[in-house]
């Protein structure tokens, strides 16, 4: 009971000192109980279909980052704000306080805190949902009626997820200012001594090493997984808390380097004072660092891994044919009336695609065609698990002389009424019978002819017309012979087409027209992801720029008594916060490029198309932003730390 009181009237006395933690724990439940008010809402919705369905996934993926981002933030926040007051645990121990007594008032402190922020967060957060559900009607990711949820539980997760990250925060910090005598914490109260432990450094590698096999892992064995969203947000967390851990062998290293780029105004002593300072407080630097880094790294790692995948899509779609021209049929409500007369054998009418494919036929120039269309078939797999999967009906010879299909086994040729092509996932040899359900229901078993490559997956299933009941054709490709003049053959492709209302295409044009892209609600559900991740974040720098600058009034009083002008302190301050969070984007963009890597590598082993997207503009923004953040929040509080006349700021 001591030592609550004790806690009691800490807290009463230095909650100044304090609010910064407040703040961000409180912004973090808030933001996580959002997001999870939000995912209930999702869960609570009548059944809306796929919609709904991807709806839950990016609520829940968002819910994720949130807690993560803020117990990271969090986290760092309240191991620093602990960490700098070892002078009064020196105290305490010279008054008689035993090293369990100052860790049960840290921790007593920590969770009455916690506590508090906490109940404010989800006060804020019951608030906010309303906005976010809103907002999510708006923009067409929800589905019309979508309301916020009367749940209790997502404000119980929020409430004690952010308690246990404000009682885990401090934790390490307390039992190591116990762990010190009361002389020592006297004389190095100042001084950051000890902060890469051993037990730090062995979690740091760990996390690397756990990471690396983590990938190694999923390349081995299934290399496609690596692509999808909620592996490519996940993923980098491994690697955020790794370099969180480890920076205090990084920063000093990246400080080094970055301090011999300050401008030639600094590159004297200011210079050197500058890089001393960011590299000797390490804790201050991983505090102010650490909002920076979670920021870079996730946002360079999902607009990277998105715009990645996107183009590899698009490549691999390009090198999947070798037509000349695409013939896109119109649809039968846009085909022209006069298309269904026009016929050289009005007693026996033919089917509008068909007499459309035998008038491209007659294109000169024209060395192969090949019309497909597209079809539903449900294929039983070895498992026995029946699942539905899109196909297209194709002739062989077209097939063959158009495709350039990623072989594994078998001969696309051999493909007949009797057989199919599939792709290498499910999981069946050549000459295996595969149970197979068609478009209109009929059932029928079907030889593989040819086995396919993976890819990303778009790859699909091969059958002939006669296993394709009411499949109308929306592609017919054209292959020109060599030296016939491209020219004058797309001016005859379109006057055959023309009666049709078809539509015909160079090559280049219909790779453009549909390349896979990051769609509006791809790009939505990234916004949904990040954005309140990143207002948050930006809110912890400019919450943690202002703490530590305060900290530092004796410290600037002393440059202020040894002959610097309040001008010069000023630009020191600010160049120190520039410099530090230019070392928090840079461990960001290691993460991102090593995240970016395994995507690539994931790739490669896919046999797919791997260009580098690097997401050049994204990280470009959120890291001006954070240094925009850094000098208008660095620079107004060391002006106003240097108000008060520097003897009386030095004596205290």
């Amino acid at each position: 009971m001591r030592m609550l009181r004790i806690a009691l009237s800490s807290l009463a006395t230095r909650w100044p000192s304090l609010l910064g933690a407040f703040l961000a724990l409180a912004l973090g439940v808030a933001m996580t109980a959002v997001m999870l008010l939000g995912l209930a809402a999702a869960v609570d919705a009548p059944p809306g279909g796929g919609d709904l369905v991807s709806l839950v996934a990016a609520l829940g993926t968002a819910g994720g980052v949130s807690a993560f981002v803020s117990a990271f933030v969090v986290a760092s926040t309240y191991s620093y704000a602990v960490v700098r007051r070892r002078r009064e645990f020196g105290l305490l121990r010279l008054a008689g306080a035993t090293r369990a007594q100052v860790r049960r008032t840290v921790l007593a402190e920590a969770l009455l805190l916690g506590t508090a922020a906490s109940a404010v967060g989800c006060g804020l957060g019951r608030l906010g949902a309303p906005a976010l559900v809103r907002w999510l009607a708006g923009v067409g990711m929800a589905p019309p009626g979508f309301a916020p949820s009367g749940s209790a539980w997502p404000l119980h997760a929020a409430f004690w997820t952010g308690l246990l990250v404000a009682v885990a925060g401090v934790a390490v910090a307390a039992r190591r200012a116990g762990r010190v005598g009361p002389l020592d914490a006297l004389s190095a109260a100042d001084l950051d001594t000890g902060v890469l432990t051993r037990g730090r450094l062995l979690l740091g590698l760990g996390l690397l090493l756990t990471a690396a096999v983590l990938a190694g892992t999923a390349l081995a064995t299934d290399p496609a997984d690596l692509l999808h969203r909620k592996t490519y947000t996940t993923q980098p967390m491994w690697l955020i808390c790794a370099c969180g851990l480890l920076s205090p062998l990084l920063a000093p290293l990246l400080v080094r380097v970055l301090g011999r780029l300050l401008p030639a105004r600094l590159a004297g002593y200011a210079g050197r004072l500058v890089r001393a300072n960011a590299g000797s407080a390490l804790r201050r630097t991983g505090a102010v660092a650490a909002p920076v880094l979670v920021a870079v790294a996730l946002t360079g790692s999902l607009a990277g891994a998105l715009g990645t995948v996107s183009a590899a899509r698009a490549a691999e779609a390009g090198s999947r044919t070798a037509a000349d021209l695409v013939v896109v049929p119109a649809t039968p409500s846009a085909r022209p009336v006069d298309a269904q007369q026009v016929t050289d054998q009005p007693e026996t009418p033919q089917p509008v695609d068909a007499r459309l494919t035998a008038a491209l036929r007659a294109v000169p120039g024209l060395a192969a065609l090949s019309a497909t269309a597209p079809t539903r078939l449900a294929l039983t797999e070895p498992d026995g698990v029946t699942v539905r999967t899109g196909a297209r009906a194709a002739d062989p010879a077209g097939l063959t002389a158009l495709a350039r299909l990623p072989l594994l086994a078998g001969d696309p040729a051999a493909l007949d009424d009797g057989s199919l092509v599939l792709p290498a996932e499910w999981g069946r040899t050549v000459g295996e019978q595969v149970p197979v359900v068609r478009a209109d229901g009929s059932r029928t078993a079907l030889r593989v002819a040819a086995v396919l490559g993976d890819g990303l997956g778009d790859n699909g299933v091969y059958v002939t017309a006669a296993n394709a009941p009411g499949a109308r054709v929306d592609r017919i490709e054209l292959r020109l012979a060599p030296g016939a003049d491209r020219t004058a053959a797309l001016a005859d492709a379109r006057a055959a087409a023309r009666p049709y209302g078809a539509t015909v295409l160079t090559r280049a044009d219909w790779l453009a027209a549909t390349a896979p892209s990051n769609g509006r609600i791809a790009w939505l559900r990234t916004v949904l992801v990040l954005g309140l991740a990143l207002v948050y974040t930006g809110i912890a720098l400019a919450n943690t720029l202002a703490t530590t600058t305060a900290d530092r009034r004796r410290e600037l009083a002393l440059l202020r008594l040894a002959g610097a002008t309040r001008a010069q302190v000023v630009r020191l301050v600010t160049a120190e916060a520039v410099l530090v969070v230019t070392v928090g984007a840079l461990l960001g963009c290691a993460v991102t490029g090593a995240q970016l890597g395994t995507v690539h590598a994931a790739l490669a082993v896919l046999g797919a198309p791997a260009p580098w997207a690097l997401p050049w503009r994204p990280v470009g923004l959120v890291t001006a932003g954070a240094l925009l953040l850094a000098v208008l929040c660095a620079a107004p509080a060391a002006a106003w730390m240097l108000r008060t006349r520097p003897v009386t700021a030095a004596a205290r």
